[in-house]
């Protein structure tokens, strides 16, 4: 779908964007602030945002309760979530292009005044309880923050969050709201047939009843390489894991589509280096990698599920397939495979209003940047295997990893398939 993009400043310091998508029939808008777990005034209520999010569309200044807000709301099939990270608060609408108006003004009255309640407050503590209870029983789930917690961020495990809920009161709730919903605070993204109302919608954005305030800086923690860990559970009848490399700095762009490239060369399909050749040989039903840009920090992540009995095979692999990378062993041929996959996916990225909008929205979010939604596929042309190799070396030389998985066996299994690994960094 062809569209356009603007950034919008307001005159109350809110900033985003609008896209506009000539004959759209919908328009999705996502706000959001700096207002996750890792802005809660300490971490003995680190489950406020969370509980916030989930109060977000609960009793405010013209609904008396959630039940009576989302009942206007959704009258017209109007659909809305909102969403809280470790860093972000996000509240995300897609409604007919006939009612965006009406919906818009309702997304104001939920951000800006909401009349938090203790029945409220009580039902969603527990709605959260149950969430995170629930998490405890998806081994993945409970990998990542303990491999987040060994490289040394501050973050903490859904165990550890849980008992921080009995903690957080409605005064707690009402201060992280003022604190963290402010106008200099928030970004958003509009997206659908917006030619002719963008001084109507700007009327709207800059009518936010919200304190100024200010835009949180992203905490900064301090990476270290770290010991290979075992999140041991009885339940846990194979292997899930997490191999991550961090390096200290935000990936560019370039570097990112070579990394993307990568990646879909080790696992993306079942002719990949890694995930192909473990399925070709009966080792593992399921491989991934991915790599994300940080603020100050960005991750290389392999991951999977494994039986005990094949994991080591795995991880020769995956050892083996890492220094042929390292050493240049790629081909033209995968490259160019990689890249043609790139630009289908590009292409078929593309075909919705919030598919158009969420191609924005989280780099936006994070820092203000823009993407470039028409020179993406001659990014994608341009990647080499010289950018693919110097990306990934720099994350192996960086030095900084750990090995995490959850399992009913012993940690000697962990470090067992650890030491196949720590050859990579110990030849750089």
């Amino acid at each position: 779908m062809n569209h356009t993009v603007e950034e919008v400043k307001l005159k109350n310091g809110a900033k985003g964007l609008f896209i506009n998508i000539p004959g759209a029939t919908v328009m999705s808008m996502q706000f959001q602030f700096r207002a996750g777990s890792r802005y809660a005034k300490n971490k003995d209520i680190e489950q406020v945002a969370h509980i916030m999010e989930h109060m977000a569309f609960g009793a405010n200044a013209q609904f008396k309760s959630e039940h009576d807000f989302e009942s206007e709301f959704t009258k017209n099939g109007a659909y809305h979530n909102a969403y809280t990270s470790d860093l972000s608060m996000v509240y995300d609408t897609d409604c007919a292009d006939f009612e965006w108006d009406r919906i818009l003004e309702l997304q104001k009255v939920s951000i800006c005044q909401p009349r938090f309640n203790a029945v409220e407050l009580e039902a969603e503590k527990g709605n959260v309880r149950s969430e995170l209870t629930n998490y405890l029983n998806d081994h993945h789930r409970i990998l990542w923050p303990r491999v987040q917690q060994l490289l040394g961020e501050d973050v903490l495990t859904y165990r550890q969050a849980i008992p921080t809920i009995a903690n957080v009161t409605l005064a707690d709730i009402r201060e992280h709201h003022r604190r963290t919903h402010t106008t200099r605070n928030m970004r958003f993204v509009i997206a659908g047939k917006l030619r002719g109302r963008k001084s109507d919608i700007i009327r709207q954005l800059e009518s936010f009843e919200l304190p100024e305030g200010e835009r949180f800086e992203v905490p900064r923690d301090e990476l270290t390489k770290a010991n290979p860990a075992l999140i041991r559970r009885k339940d846990a009848t194979n292997l899930t894991f997490g191999l991550t490399l961090s390096v200290p700095r935000e990936l560019s762009d370039e570097e990112l589509d070579a990394m993307h490239n990568l990646n879909h060369i080790l696992t993306g399909t079942t002719h990949s280096r890694i995930f192909g050749k473990a399925r070709a040989k009966g080792l593992a039903y399921s491989v991934g990698s991915y790599t994300g840009a940080g603020f100050y920090d960005s991750a290389w992540d392999i991951s999977g599920q494994v039986n005990h009995d094949t994991a080591s095979a795995l991880f020769d692999i995956i050892a083996k397939e890492i220094k042929g990378v390292l050493d240049g062993n790629l081909t033209e041929e995968e490259i160019d495979a990689a890249k043609s996959f790139g630009l289908g996916r590009y292409q078929m990225g593309a075909q919705t209003v919030s598919q158009i909008s969420g191609f924005y929205t989280n780099r936006y979010f994070a820092d203000d940047f823009i993407k470039d939604y028409e020179k993406v596929p001659d990014m994608i042309r341009k990647v080499t295997r010289e950018k693919i190799m110097v990306t990934a070396k720099s994350f192996v030389e960086a030095n900084t990893w750990v090995l995490a998985a959850v399992s009913n066996g012993d940690r000697d299994e962990i470090v067992e398939l650890n030491d196949k690994l720590t050859g990579l960094f110990e030849s750089e």
